[in-house]
């Protein structure tokens, strides 16, 4: 798809495919763009056609310019605050962010400014990018890797809606306790809220569905460990953490889920991140390089995964 940012709007050099559709059917059918934001959009003459307002219900032609209002500036939501980011890929639409350990992703009360979202916020803010920020799924504070954050309100909407439909593949590395002897598995456990604790959860019949894919990559008989590569099917709170649990190979550090504490954090990494971005439709492969000086890791390349 070619695009270019000119300002406040996007342009799109009308493909091929989008010929004698309407306005009105690319967003919705290509895109199944959310009714309010399409609406605002629509109200505000927000999309124009080779540089007049849209008739939202003639067909477009090829090679045509379509122009929307995507950039339009906003309230940040959050207090932007500076903090060291190691980032993975960023364009005019999303940004990928490699999380370190003991950081939150997104502030719990308003007063909070020590979170990932904060430094994005203030990565923006510094290259002149008023942006509210919206984080499109969250790691647990010790958890690391890849997280993925919408620039703006209409693609942040669509990635929620693609992550929904697990279109955003999600791989994560974890060293777990004991030698799965499996090459490979799939845990499908209902997970829910422990009433006996604040924050842990459990393997619940009344709780979400929850589907955690699992292959084996090494296992260390010496130490017995077992590092496994996981792929998320839903993303509920600490899903890794309970499901590996659950099956008696707590996560190693994982105090809340009974981990030893050979490290002094659960040995959790979202390694890669991978989908068709909605807009241009390129393939983007996120890669998160290791940043913990623990060392949990040792010997694996983050790029072989």
């Amino acid at each position: 798809m070619e695009t270019s940012r000119k300002g406040e709007w996007l342009e799109i050099i009308v493909p091929e495919k989008w010929t004698n559709y309407s306005v009105q059917e690319i967003f919705r059918t290509f895109w199944q763009a959310p009714k309010k934001l399409t609406h605002s959009l629509r109200m505000e003459k927000g999309v124009k056609v080779n540089g007049q307002p849209a008739d939202w219900t003639a067909a477009l032609n090829l090679n045509d310019r379509l122009a929307i209002r995507f950039f339009s500036e906003q309230e940040f939501g959050i207090q932007p605050s500076y903090h060291e980011l190691s980032i993975l890929y960023e364009d005019d639409h999303l940004i990928v962010v490699n999380k370190p350990a003991k950081m939150d992703t997104h502030p719990n009360v308003p007063e909070e400014t020590d979170t990932l979202s904060n430094a994005v916020a203030y990565h923006l803010l510094s290259n002149a990018e008023y942006r509210q920020v919206k984080h499109v799924h969250r790691l647990d504070r010790d958890t690391t890797g890849a997280v993925l954050f919408a620039k703006h309100p209409f693609i942040g909407s669509i990635l929620d809606q693609m992550l929904e439909k697990r279109e955003i593949k999600r791989t994560y590395l974890a060293l777990v306790q004991g030698i799965i002897t499996a090459k490979k598995g799939t845990i499908k456990e209902p997970i829910g809220r422990d009433r006996h604790h604040a924050t842990r959860r459990r393997v619940s019949p009344s709780g979400q569905r929850a589907v955690t894919h699992f292959e084996v990559l090494q296992t260390n008989k010496k130490q017995n460990l077992t590092l496994v590569k996981c792929f998320l099917e839903t993303g509920r709170t600490h899903q890794i953490r309970v499901h590996f649990s659950h099956i008696g190979f707590p996560l190693a550090g994982d105090l809340l889920y009974g981990g030893k504490p050979i490290f002094s954090r659960q040995a959790l990494h979202a390694i890669k991140l991978e989908f068709v971005h909605p807009i241009t439709e390129e393939t983007i492969t996120c890669h998160a390089p290791f940043l913990d000086t623990q060392n949990i890791f040792t010997g694996i390349d983050p790029y072989s995964i």
